[in-house]
């Protein structure tokens, strides 16, 4: 039965986390917790445990997408490889800094941060990007109606930013597309689906980092993650078949639904349990 359940979460995971740029750990690890303080179907998951069983699940969500992306053109390998340079670190502090946290604390932050992340995807798209710095890194990009976009960013401004999204990735085990898809979008005027797919590789990079480390932790529940694997390889290509077919909005719309819904009960059951 945990089966069953494990691969139709990690696939519903990854297509979410694909289509969006999510990387699907941000619905793994509060199911995870939940469904290990709820029911008997899934048992014995810390703070510890989640993050690095779903970052190990990223790599193959991550993988999966990748290759998608790569099909349909629309991965800016370099600005990704400059993005992992702060990514990287990042994550592997992160990965520190999650090694003592509590349960109690851990809930509360968790369910605060997934509320801050929808807001953030719902005032995504009513902010202006912000002017390009002309003595930064400037690249063009044709859309799907044959228009030519520009967008760029100040590279050590771009390191900095993947650096705090890393440390959550690695804290939290989230794949930090939720805070980057936002910031190159919003800061770095990149074209949504240019920044889902560029997205996805860079957590790619940042999930092997972070799960190798957890691995060295033993923080990988390894007969849960056979299970997750699956679904997030098909979910990871699927989400980016439908990322490339329809509008994303009426999904972005559902998923803020759940992450509030999520987060206040994550946040619910900390508060209870200090």
């Amino acid at each position: 039965m945990e089966w069953i359940l494990l691969l139709f979460l990690g696939l519903v995971a990854a297509i979410l986390g694909s289509i969006m740029g999510l990387g699907g750990g941000i619905i793994v690890v509060p199911a995870l917790m939940i469904l290990s303080e709820y029911t008997t179907i899934i048992s014995g998951i810390t703070p510890q445990i989640a993050v690095g069983t779903s970052l190990l699940i990223m790599i193959f969500t991550g993988l999966s997408s990748t290759l998608a992306y790569l099909k349909q053109k629309t991965v800016d390998v370099k600005s990704a490889l400059v993005f992992f340079i702060g990514s990287g670190p990042g994550a592997l502090f992160g990965v520190w800094l999650n090694k003592d946290i509590e349960v109690d604390v851990f809930l509360i932050a968790f369910g605060a941060f997934i509320i801050v992340i929808s807001f953030i995807l719902m005032i995504r798209n009513h902010i202006k990007p912000l002017k390009r710095n002309t003595k930064g890194i400037t690249r063009s990009y044709i859309n799907e109606v044959g228009e030519t976009v520009k967008y760029g960013y100040n590279p050590l401004i771009a390191i900095l930013i993947s650096f705090f999204v890393g440390m959550f990735s690695g804290l939290f085990g989230i794949g930090g597309g939720s805070l980057m898809v936002p910031a190159m979008i919003v800061l770095f005027a990149f074209p949504a689906h240019l920044a889902v797919a560029t997205s996805m590789f860079m957590i790619l990079l940042s999930a092997i980092i972070s799960s190798f480390s957890h691995i060295s932790l033993g923080n990988i529940d390894w007969y849960y993650a056979m299970a997750l694997i699956p679904g997030a390889w098909f979910g990871g290509q699927l989400g980016a078949a439908i990322n490339r077919r329809m509008s994303s909005e009426a999904v972005v719309i559902l998923l803020r639904v759940f992450l509030v819904i999520i987060g206040i009960r994550l946040i619910y059951q900390g508060v209870s349990s200090l």
